[in-house]
This record gives structure tokens, sequence and C-alpha cells, in this order.
């Protein structure tokens, strides 16, 4: 039923073709040519032809397998050869080339093996990076080191970078001012229709499939973010589909074969459904698809240098990414594209996508430019460098594996690890395993590098666990039942392990001794040991520092320690999704050169004391801690000091004898600010701790020693003896009223000193108290013969003149058999209200 089928008419490229030949044989050129126009398999071609242009081999690199495989199948087609004759592809664990094949079609990752092999790249005459536009970190690195070699050593070899949406100005700069040759494309028309409203993915998707099947005869193909979604959409399609209609899933997790049925021609007579990640965005033409259902979105790793963690993140995908899925629709006939996003929605998306090696893990790349020579990346010429923070993480995550040694040169095991196609961690795994581990060690390597074959982890009695992956893969090889996992993701593993170990086996590091399989994991994440750090076993700390937790249900949670393989770095303690439990003996073993003890001071805050103890400890992890006797040693002083400096209230007996001479001091200092009068603040109490603390804590450790120690003893350590003269006499304690009685002053408050006094007792003074040889006068509290104040005042000379009389009044009232004469400062003071008494 499908309208669209191959047109023999001429490939749109083909116009362009001979300005790209007459621009390379003159140096590195770049295509612009838009999807569906054929330069991912004619232009190769054309090249290889093209008359003195290409005496040795062309190497064409695409950003993913199936691209490979199926540009490389298509070209052989048109040669009418079959795979490995002038066409050939090489992808991770896979290779088509024979002795007479021309052109290469490899995987990004193939051309740093090869360029690490022979520097030269002997017998290649061009370099083809194809879907440039997409920047993935081995594309980026390919293209630097491929300059590299033209610079130093074959300054004949050409390059050509091909796109349909990259901005050419940039790239054309770093190709050395390179010709730019835009190809035009097919005019096949797409329409576009938005959403009226976003909508809900994947179960909003399912209708818009539904839709779109009636709508149109073509075959169509859906975009979603991941495997996930896919697996629920096509779940939730199955039902609704008719007995003629295929429903197929395209991602790079599926088994070659099954990606190969959805890129086939489609049968006469039948539909297809086709769900796919943006393994479909470029390089591949589908035959028959005229319909796109666009969810968006795409699911990228993340790489946060700060926690040394990676995590997927669903991010709406670039306008130019939009672009490219639409094409999808008009590469054989006129074309439909449905967007599950609103039109004011695309205003807020990204021009393009943001290189990888901005976002990414470097410790693979560190390692392939150490190898390359290369200590700093600034040597090469990058469209974007690598970002100095991931740089320098990824170079000290090498260091401690081992590949680097201290001074940043490749070690041996660096050189052995830079041989697998694996990222370094898993390498130095497989390289530390023992010889009867090695199998156990593929298999965790393949477990890590593929698809989880569990189904659904939430129903397994432990998700996080590793081994339980581990039993499952066993029991697939014997051809047992694996309730809960899919068979063939296990599969998938153990053609992915067999390959590992395949590997393995050729390597020329010598065996290590690593043998359990938590053992072997601890070689590959160092610093993700875990140790419990609560009762329920839910939180855990990790040797790097940082936290992570467990599902609570989770069955790992009764190991007190872990190593953590896969964690989300969302929230506080990152989300532990793959893990194996390791025993302490273990443990020793596999990290005794990272252990050490250390004996140390601290402060046990339960029991309030200083302690000694001697750490064993494994980076931030406490392994062991056993109590010591304390020594005689400044830290205990220190520790003892800080506390009390953090609380003096509480950790000293800190009477108002204490709080008052603390404010006489401040007093003092703030208006007398030439008597070189100490800092009594909790600044300066701790600046001077060696004068007033330190000599009575000599020989002590705990808070209940310190607290039978006198504050207001300990603060007059802070003045020297002609201080202390001079404070009495500025700052007395006490006063003396016109009645003969020592009143106290009060300090402590936020203004000036206070004087509570009964009125009468002032009979006769005429002006108010001064303090701080006579700077501050002091804040009177004039109380009634009940000792209630009646009136508050500085002014004790205005009170008398101006307030007194009405006073008077009302105490006479209430108090007739008190003295209450008429002029208070030609009076005789009183005390007790009722007998008169001369000054």
């Amino acid at each position: 039923m499908s309208q669209h089928t191959p047109s023999p008419a001429p490939l749109p490229i083909e116009t362009s073709l001979p300005a790209l030949i007459e621009a390379l044989r003159h140096g590195h050129a770049l295509l612009q040519a838009p999807t569906g126009s054929g330069k991912s398999t004619r232009a190769p071609l054309a090249l290889l032809e093209a008359e003195g242009l290409i005496g040795g081999r062309i190497l064409m690199l695409e950003p993913r397998r199936p691209a490979a495989r199926m540009t490389a199948a298509r070209m052989a087609a048109l040669c009418n050869e079959l795979l490995g004759e002038t066409v050939g592809y090489q992808v991770r664990f896979e290779r088509r080339i024979g002795p007479a094949t021309r052109i290469e079609v490899l995987t990004e990752s193939i051309l740093t093996r090869r360029l690490q092999h022979d520097p030269e790249l002997s017998g290649v005459d061009l370099v083809i990076f194809d879907e440039f536009h997409e920047r993935s970190l081995h594309a980026d690195l390919g293209l630097a080191l491929v300059l590299d070699v033209v610079a130093n050593l074959r300054p004949e070899l050409r390059v050509l970078v091909m796109s349909a949406t990259i901005e050419a100005e940039p790239v054309a700069r770093l190709l050395g001012g390179a010709e730019t040759i835009r190809a035009a494309g097919r005019t096949h028309p797409v329409t576009v229709h938005h959403a009226e409203r976003p909508v809900e993915q994947p179960a909003g998707l399912v209708g818009v499939v539904v839709h779109a099947l009636a709508a149109h005869d073509d075959d169509l193909l859906a975009f979603l973010p991941g495997v996930r979604e896919i697996e629920r959409c096509r779940a939730a399609l199955a039902p609704r589909l008719g007995p003629e209609t295929d429903l197929l899933a395209l991602h790079g997790s599926l088994p070659t074969a099954e990606q190969a049925r959805a890129l086939a021609p489609p049968t006469p007579g039948r539909r297809r459904v086709i769900l796919a990640t943006d393994i479909a965005e470029t390089s591949l033409t589908i035959e028959g698809v005229g319909v796109v259902i666009d969810g968006g979105l795409t699911r990228k790793p993340r790489f946060d240098p700060n926690t040394g963690l990676t995590r997927l993140v669903t991010e709406p995908v670039s306008l130019a990414s939009a672009e490219q899925r639409a094409g999808r629709a008009g590469r054989l006939g006129p074309g439909h594209c449905y967007r599950l996003w609103t039109r004011e929605q695309a205003r807020g998306r990204a021009a393009q996508r943001a290189p990888e090696i901005l976002q990414a893990d470097l410790a693979p790349l560190a390692l392939e430019l150490a190898l390359w020579g290369v200590n700093d990346p600034a040597e090469l010429a990058w469209l974007d460098p690598p970002p100095g923070p991931a740089w320098a993480q990824g170079r000290a995550l090498l260091q401690t594996l081992g590949a680097l040694d201290a001074r940043g040169a490749i070690t041996a095991l660096g050189r052995a690890l830079a041989q697998l196609p694996l990222h370094p961690r898993l390498g130095v795994m497989l390289l530390g395993a023992a010889p009867e581990a090695r199998a156990l060690a593929a298999d965790l390597g393949a477990l890590l590098s593929e698809r989880d074959p569990a189904l659904d982890p939430r129903a397994l009695s432990s998700p996080a666990d590793l081994g339980a992956r581990l039993q499952a893969l066993a029991q697939r090889r014997a051809r047992r039942p694996t309730p809960g996992f899919d068979p063939r993701r296990l599969d998938a593993v153990a053609r992915a392990a067999r390959q590992l170990g395949e590997r393995v086996a050729r390597a020329s590091h010598p065996p290590g001794t690593a043998r359990t399989p938590g053992a072997l994991l601890a070689l590959a994440y160092p610093e993700r040991i875990a140790q419990r750090r609560d009762a329920r076993g839910e939180r855990y700390l990790l040797a790097a520092g940082n936290g992570a937790r467990l599902d609570p249900a989770d069955a790992l949670t009764a190991s007190p320690y872990l190593v953590v393989a896969e964690l989300d770095a969302q929230g506080r303690d990152g989300r532990i999704r793959h893990a194996l439990a390791i025993d302490a003996d273990t443990l020793h073993a596999v990290c005794a050169q990272r252990i050490h003890t250390e004996t140390r001071c601290d402060w046990d805050a339960e029991h309030e004391a200083v302690r000694a103890r001697e750490f064993t400890r494994l980076d931030a992890l406490i392994l062991e801690a056993r109590p010591l006797p304390l020594p005689d040693d400044p830290a205990v002083l220190e520790l003892l000091r800080e506390q009390v400096l953090a609380d003096p209230e509480r950790a000293l007996r800190w009477d108002d004898g204490a709080t008052q001479l603390r404010a006489r001091i401040a007093l003092l200092r703030d208006h007398d600010p030439q008597g070189g009068w100490p800092d009594p603040s909790a600044e300066g109490l701790r600046a001077r701790a060696a004068d007033w603390l330190d000599p009575w804590l000599i020989g002590k450790s705990r808070l209940s020693e310190t607290r039978r120690l006198e504050a207001a003893e300990l603060l007059l350590g802070l003045l020297d003896w002609e201080h202390r003269q001079r404070l009495d006499r500025a700052a007395p304690t006490h006063l003396r009223t016109p009645a003969g009685n020592q009143r106290r002053l009060d300090y402590a408050g936020d203004g000036p000193p206070v004087l509570a006094v009964p009125l009468q007792e002032l009979f006769g003074l005429r002006e108010t108290p001064r303090v701080c040889d006579g700077r501050v006068a002091v804040l009177l509290h004039l109380l009634s013969p009940a000792r209630r104040p009646i009136q508050v005042t500085q002014d004790l000379a205005s009170f008398w003149a101006q307030g007194y009389t009405d006073v008077r009044k009302e105490l006479r009232g209430r108090y007739p058999k008190h003295h209450w004469p008429e002029d208070p400062t030609a009076a005789d003071a009183v005390t007790g209200g009722l007998q008169r008494r001369r000054r």
C-alpha cells in the first residue's frame, strides 16, 4: 500500500559533484546538502571515480552503526557488488572489509582506533565526516586528530565534512578556509502540522498515529525520546492496528537483524508503523515513509564535572533536528509531518543541538589524547575546545584508575585500555580480572554497556542489584527460564560479553587478581564504593564524599558496603540505579593501596568531650574507628576552645556578673576609643582566647569541666592591672545615692547603663549621674515607694523642673505619709520615704 518507490531520476547531488571534486583537488571541502540529496551514497562513489583525485582509499564516518551498515550496503548495491568488495564497513565488533575495498564506512570511534594504530593513515587519501551536525564526541575528536595528521605528517590528505544543517562558516574556518559546496535537495514538499496544544507523551502520540494512519496511505515513522517510551507506545498501539499493519521498533539497542527489518523496503500490500529514537533522524532513507510523527523530545547524557556523574536528560530537540525529522517524510515524495508541540513552543527551541564535547564525560577523550601524546587539548584544533572542568575531571579519573601517572603521562595500563572498545572504567575491570574471572568481568562489562535486560526493574526484589542480572544471564545461556527479563536483551548482552572476552584474551596486559563481582566493579568505580550511613540502609556515603540513596524496599539495603555502577545525579543524594554488594574483606583486599590509618582528635558531641581515635579510611569513608588515650597535644586544647567559644554562656559558669563585666568593657571601648580597651564581642573574645581562656583550659577536655569556671574571673584576663583600676572607676558596678545607699548599675541593655532607684533617694541631686569619666549619663528608672517605675529619664534636672510637680501630686495622693517636698533639689534624700535624713 506504500505509494513511495525509489525514483530512477538522478539524485540532486549530481549537479554539485563537479564543484566538489574541483574543491578537493585544491584542499579540504565542506558539503552542505539537504536530506535526500544523495550525499551519503553518491558523493563518495563519484569522488572515487574522479580521475586523478583518489589513488588510495576513502574513509567515511557515520555517527551510528545502522547508518554505517545501510549506507555501505546502498553504495555496494549501486556498484552491483557485495559488501566487502569496493565498499565495506566496520562497526563495533563487526567488519565487512576486504583487500580490494576502496571505500570504508566506519563509525566514528573506529577512526580513532585506526589513527592510534596508524597515525599517518597510510593508503588513505580522503576522510569524510558525514552528518557532522550531530557533533558527537568521537566526530570532534576524529576531526581534531585528522587535522593534526594533515598539519604534521600528511599535508596531501584531504578532509570532507558533510551535513545538511550545520553552520558552514565555523567549520570552513577550522578547515583552513575550505570551500563550501551547497547542493540542492529533492523538492518534495512536506506539510507540517503543529498541535493546537501540547500533546502528552507517549499516550497522546498513540492517538496521533491512529489518526495519521487513517488520513494517509504511506508508512509512518514516529520519533520518541527513548526505548522505554517506544515500548509503552508499542503496547498501547498494538491492539489498535489492523492485521495488515506491521508495528516495528528502531533504536540502537536492537539486534542488527531487527534494525534491518525496520530499514528494509516495505512489503507490497502491507503498511508499517516504525517507532524510532533519533537514530532515524539522519543518513537513513526508510523507503515507503511519507508521514512523520515527531514527539519533539530526545534523551541525551549530561555529565556533571562537579559530581563526576552522568545522567540522562530528556529535552526538546533543536530546530535543526526537527527539520531533519520532517525531511524523513519527503525523501521519496510529498509527505506530512505532525509535530506534537505548538508553534509558540517552537520559538523557544535551540537552533542547533549542543555539541557532545560540551556535555560529556571526557575521560575517554583524555585517554585518547594521552595516547596521541597530547596533555593539553589546546595543542589541537577544535570546533569547540573541551571544557576545562570536565577535562580536569577526566584526567583525574584516569590517574585514579592508573591509566595516567602522577605527571599525566600514559601508563602501560592506559595503553592497554586504549585498545579496548570500552570506557576506561570498564576496561580496567576487564584487565584487572584474574584469569578465571575474565568471563565474569566480560559479563559485567556487557551488562553495563548494553541495555538493561530487566523488563521492569521495579518488579525485582532488588532493582539495583547487578547480581540478579548476572544470574539471569547465566540462566539464559543454560536455556532456563528468566522471569522478569527480556530474552532478546539477554542474548544481546551475551553476544557483547563474548566479543569483549575475545578482545581481552588478545590483550598483552598481564591479568589481575580480582575474582568476585564486587571486587571487579570496585576496580571500575573506585570512587563509588559506598558505605551505609543509616540504620535502614537507604542512605549511603560514597568514597568520593557525595551521597547516594537506595529504594528503601531494595534488598541491597542489607549490605553495609556497595559498589555503585550507575547513579542518577539528581537531588542532594543521587539515586542508585545499578550496584553490587561487597564485603569488608574484599574491600580491604581490592583497595589496599588506598586504605590508610590516621590518628585524630575530634569532638564527641554526644559526650561533649574531646576524644582521640585511630581511623582506618578509604577516601571519605571511615571503615573502622578505635578509641585512644588523649595525647598531650595542642589539638586537644584547640578543640575544647572551639566548643567554648561557640557558646561561651553555655560552656562556662556565666552569671550576671560576667554579662555585666562584658558590657562595662564594651561601653568603655565605645566611648573611650583611645583608651586601649579590648574588644569583648564574640570576634574579639575569639581573637584573644590565648589571653583570657586558654590558661584555664590546660589539662581539661570536657565541657563538664569548663562549666565549673567562673566566666567573670576568666574575662578579667582581657585587662591588665591598670585597665582593671580604670574600669572600676569609669564604669563602676554601683553608684552611691544622696541617701547613702549603693544602687546597682545595669550595663546589659542596648543603651546607656540603667540605675533603678527610688525617687526619694535622689532628693537634693540636681544633675543626672554620669559614667565613663563623665561621657555617658546613666538612664534613671525612678521608682515609687512600691518600687514601680514612675519615670525614665537621662535628664534629671529637666524632670525636677517640668515633670516632678505632676508626679508629686499623684504620689502624695497614693502615699500621703511619705515626704514629697515642693523643691526636691533643696530637700534631703529619704530612705524608706517616712524618715528624713540629711545628706
